[in-house]
C-alpha cells in the first residue's frame, strides 16, 4: 500500500499488524549519460514495488534529495542536487517523529547511495541513521520520562536486544545491496553492476545509445547485461524479503 493512498482504518490496521513502513532513500546524482540522475533512489523504489505484490508493506513517497555531492560532476548542465546532511537530519527527525507518534514500529529505510561504505557510513544514510536514534530517545522520553531505561518496567531490555524487540529495533537505516550481495556483485558508479541492476529493475531508465567512453567510471557499462542485472536482483530480493519478513 502507498502510504499517501491509504483510507485511515488502513492506517490503524498497519499499526496494529505491526506492517514494515518502507522508504526509498537516495539522490540525484550524474550517472554518465547513459542513466537518469535517480538511479539510486529508482532501484529501492522498483524492489519495493516488486515486494509489495508479494507481502503487506507500507511504502512511502520516496525521498530523492539526498546529500549527492558533486564529487562525480559539477551541477551545471549534469543535473545533479545536493542537499547537506545537517539538512537532511533536521528532516529525518522531523519524518521519524512523525511516523512514531503515528503509531509505527516497524520502519525501514533503504539506501543504495555510497552502500559500499555503509558501514562507515557516507552523510546521507548517516544524517538518517542519527535522526532515528535520536527521535527514538526523543519519543521514549516524552512517553516514559527521565530514568525510563534505569526502571524495572526496562529489566528486559538486553533480551529484547538479543531478539530484535528492543525500541531501537523501531526504525532502522539499511543497504539497499546486503553485505554478502555486495560481494558477489560489486557495487560501482553507472558501470557494469550498476547499468545491469538498472536493466532489471527500472530498463526505461538505460540508454546504451547514449553511452560514452568519457568518464573512467563508467568504462564497464558496455559489459552490462539483464542476465547479470537479474542475478543480483534475485539476491537483492531475497535479502529483502528476510529483513522485512521477521
Amino acid at each position: 500500500m502507498h502510504y499517501e493512498m491509504m483510507f485511515p482504518d488502513q492506517i490503524r490496521e498497519a499499526i496494529d499488524n505491526n506492517t514494515p513502513v518502507v522508504l526509498a532513500l537516495g539522490v540525484l546524482e550524474y550517472h554518465s549519460e547513459h542513466m537518469p540522475p535517480g538511479v539510486d533512489t529508482l532501484l529501492p523504489v522498483r524492489a519495493l514495488e516488486l515486494l509489495e505484490k508479494e507481502m503487506p508493506l507500507v511504502i512511502m513517497p520516496p525521498f530523492y534529495y539526498g546529500a549527492g555531492t558533486y564529487a562525480v560532476a559539477p551541477p551545471e548542465r549534469n543535473g545533479g542536487i545536493h542537499v547537506d546532511s545537517a539538512v537532511l537530519n533536521s528532516f529525518a527527525r522531523q519524518l521519524f517523529y512523525n511516523l512514531l507518534r503515528i503509531g509505527f514500529r516497524n520502519i525501514h529505510v533503504f539506501v543504495h547511495h555510497q552502500s559500499e561504505n555503509f558501514a562507515n557510513g557516507m552523510p546521507t544514510d548517516l544524517s538518517f541513521k542519527l535522526a532515528a536514534r535520536q527521535e527514538i530517545f526523543a519519543f521514549i522520553e516524552h512517553e516514559r520520562g527521565d530514568g525510563w531505561w534505569g526502571d524495572n518496567a526496562s529489566a528486559s531490555y538486553y533480551e529484547d536486544h538479543t531478539t530484535g524487540d528492543d525500541p531501537f529495533s523501531w526504525i532502522s537505516v539499511r543497504p539497499f545491496m546486503s553485505a554478502e550481495a555486495q560481494a558477489q556483485f560489486p557495487i560501482d558508479h553507472a558501470g557494469e553492476q550498476e547499468t545491469s541492476l538498472m536493466m532489471a529493475f527500472c530498463p526505461e531508465g538505460v540508454d546504451m545509445a547514449r553511452f560514452t567512453e568519457d568518464k573512467w567510471y563508467a568504462k564497464s557499462a558496455k559489459k552490462a547485461s539483464l542476465d547479470y542485472g537479474n542475478r543480483a536482483k534475485e539476491i537483492i530480493l531475497r535479502d529483502m524479503r528476510k529483513t522485512l519478513g521477521k
